[in-house]
């Protein structure tokens, strides 16, 4: 097996003295602090600054960490307080509607799917955690769609592939869906990404209100939604309910 690469493990201990320290750090002193030659440990930070891990002040030249690498961070930790705050509701969401179990949020334009709760029966199921899905065609998708203004904005100009007859693909009647969710605070998908499947979701709120997930069902269409194909309200009920719980757990009160 390979070895460690140096380079790394010199720019990871820059990253975390940066951390550790109350302030700004210099060339000199973070290269005294670690052992580095000063001409490397600058090498290692013009690096990492490009890549916005660290910054670097205009008046004192001195670094500290970067936006980029607090996101990551924070991206990371609310990610994992969504998942570890939801698991318990969603899996009595699947108990009580029979249906499979998804929570997502979003990542980079797709709907990342965090935690998968398996439909409670004993039908052959593919894990999803990890999957990404598009936010147009899933009801996971236009409900975070339908709250985050930057994630609306990133698909306006782009075109929406069709996945089925169902599919929209007009960005201005994917805005009329958003304006409904909104209005009814829950969201479908009715043979949208897969035939014979539909789902409902809801949004999942933080501090502040700010929708931070969603939670939702999947299932064949003819159990989720009525004879006229719409969503059985016990089910959005159910959807309903968990995502308040979540949000209430994640601090979103009003919720």
């Amino acid at each position: 097996m390979p070895g460690p690469v140096q380079s790394i493990e010199r720019a990871a201990a820059i990253l975390r003295l940066l951390a550790a320290s109350s302030g700004r750090l210099g060339v000199g002193e973070i290269a005294a602090s670690l052992g580095l030659a000063r001409g490397t440990a600058h090498g290692i930070l013009r690096t990492l600054e490009r890549v916005g891990f660290v910054e670097q002040d205009g008046g004192s030249g001195k670094y500290q960490l970067g936006a980029a690498l607090l996101h990551l961070g924070t991206s990371y930790l609310d990610v994992n307080e969504l998942r570890s705050r939801a698991i318990n509701w969603a899996d009595a969401l699947a108990s009580r509607s029979g249906e499979a179990v998804r929570i997502g949020t979003l990542l980079d334009g797709k709907v990342l799917v965090v935690h998968h709760v398996f439909r409670p029966d004993d039908t052959l199921q593919a894990m999803d955690v990890g999957s990404l899905l598009p936010m147009h065609a899933t009801a996971l998708g236009k409900a975070l769609l339908a709250h985050d203004a930057n994630a609306a904005a990133s698909i306006r100009d782009t075109v929406l592939e069709s996945y089925c007859r169902r599919t929209i693909t007009d960005p201005r009647e994917l805005a009329r869906a958003a304006t409904r969710v909104r209005e009814n605070g829950w969201a479908a998908e009715i043979e949208e990404l897969s035939i014979g499947e539909a789902g409902v979701a809801a949004p999942i709120r933080g501090h502040g209100g700010l929708v931070v997930g969603a939670i939702g069902i999947s299932g064949a269409v003819e159990r989720v939604c009525d004879a006229r194909r719409v969503p059985e309200p016990r089910l959005v009920a159910f959807v309903r309910d968990a995502a308040r719980a979540v949000s209430r757990d994640l601090g979103g009160s009003r919720w």
